[in-house]
């Protein structure tokens, strides 16, 4: 997908998700939206070629990924933050049974981490305007 960048984990870990250390970022770009004329941050982060722990290494493969999920994150020097999360798909050789990432830090229902949603909750803002 691109150039990777080096990931340093106690800086990233301060401004990411903790849940995305199991992830390469793949591109860091700004980017201008025409409506609003608004400037925000992109993140594209790929899930690290590395099985769920729990499974047996021999018995299933990577089998490409699953389709991109897009979320908001919080802002960082006032620009919006989206990270654009690639997971794996992983397939048991035999069974074909198939396996995925837990999305449990993106909020049930909402495009946004669960940490921003419950953020909003706090001060009153509903999370379902940021769809």
């Amino acid at each position: 997908m691109g150039k990777r960048y080096p990931l340093n984990l106690s800086l990233i870990n301060h401004v990411l998700p903790p849940e995305l250390a199991y992830f390469e970022i793949i591109q860091i770009r700004e980017q201008g939206d025409q409506q609003s004329k608004k400037i925000f941050i992109e993140v594209v982060l790929e899930e690290k070629n590395v099985l769920p722990s729990g499974y047996d290494t021999t018995a299933y493969e990577s089998k490409g990924f699953l389709s991109c999920k897009r979320v908001q994150d919080f802002p960082l020097r006032g620009k919006a933050v989206y990270l654009n999360i690639w997971c794996r798909r992983w397939r048991h050789k035999e069974t074909k049974e198939e396996i995925r990432s837990d999305y449990s830090f993106i909020a049930d229902g909402a495009k946004l981490t669960l940490e921003l949603a419950d953020f909003l909750k706090g001060t009153g803002r509903d999370p379902r305007r940021y769809h």
